[in-house]
This record gives C-alpha cells, sequence and structure tokens, in this order.
C-alpha cells in the first residue's frame, strides 16, 4: 500500500523534516535503551542507585518522544498537508498517540504518589509503547523504500 505519490515522494525526500527524523530516531532509541537499562537495574537491584535516575531517563525519553511527534507533524503538514492523523499516517499517529499518553502518565502517576514498584512497571509499559509504535513506522518505511525502488525500476520516479 503506497503512501506517496511521485511528487510527494520528491518532497519527503528534499525536506528538512526528514533529515531532523533521521537524526533524531537513533538518539531516541540509543536513550531508550539507556533508560530500559537502568530501569531494569533498579527494579533488580534498588541499592545501586537512587530511583531518581529512573525517572530522569525516561524525563529523557518523553521529551525525545515529544520532539520526534512535532517534527513529524511538520513532515506530514508540508507533505500531506495535515498536520496530524491524516489517512496516510493514521495508524502511525494513533500508535505515537498511545505511546506518549503512557510515557506521560510515568510523570502522573509519580505526581500522584504511586509507589516505586508502580512506577517501574508503568515506565516499562511506556517503553513497551514505544517499542510497538516504532516497529510500526519500520515496517512502514521498510515497505516504502520497497516501493521507491519498484517506481524507480518502473521509471516512475
Amino acid at each position: 500500500m503506497p503512501r506517496y505519490t511521485p511528487e510527494q515522494l520528491a518532497m519527503r525526500n528534499a525536506s528538512v523534516w526528514t533529515d531532523v527524523q533521521l537524526i533524531l530516531a537513533p538518539i531516541q532509541f540509543i536513550v531508550f535503551l539507556t533508560g530500559v537499562a537502568v530501569t531494569a537495574v533498579y527494579a533488580v537491584n534498588s541499592d545501586l542507585f537512587s530511583f531518581y535516575w529512573v525517572s530522569l531517563a525516561i524525563l529523557f525519553k518523553t521529551f525525545l518522544f515529544g520532539l520526534l511527534l512535532v517534527t513529524g507533524a511538520y513532515f506530514e503538514k508540508q507533505i500531506f498537508d495535515k498536520w496530524i492523523y491524516g489517512k496516510e499516517f493514521l495508524w502511525e499517529d494513533v500508535g505515537s498517540t498511545v505511546a506518549a499518553v503512557f510515557h506521560l502518565l510515568y510523570f502522573v502517576m509519580a505526581y500522584m504518589g504511586f509507589s516505586e514498584d508502580v512506577l517501574i512497571w508503568e515506565a516499562f509499559l511506556a517503553y513497551f509503547t514505544y517499542v510497538v509504535n516504532a516497529l510500526q513506522y519500520l515496517v512502514r518505511i521498510i515497505l516504502e523504500k520497497l516501493n521507491e525502488r519498484r517506481m524507480k525500476a518502473d521509471g516512475v520516479v
């Protein structure tokens, strides 16, 4: 199911927002890996360091997730003329919204005074929603790259 017309494909390849996403996504992945590691180590042995580091890790992850969400909206507006929830990116945007809710829920729960044990599981849940959402994007990227190659082979692009 191709998402881009030849004109949109050219705009995508020329867009600054494509470059921004290509820079931020791997940084977010590294922050994700660090956050999961910090959270897992703390869950196994809370004597090694303070819970502060778990919260700081998910704070950075949430910030980067939000930054990618906003820059992705600019990308969608530039290419598809819709800020978010356009038909071309509907399910990725829904997945991003769900992941954003679970990332932010961590801080709501912390503010409400939930225990560290509950917050640890909420952090893992937020990280899990990110993984599902990231896999969703990777599948679409692979499909679009295959479609782009097909279009080039057919002389459309």
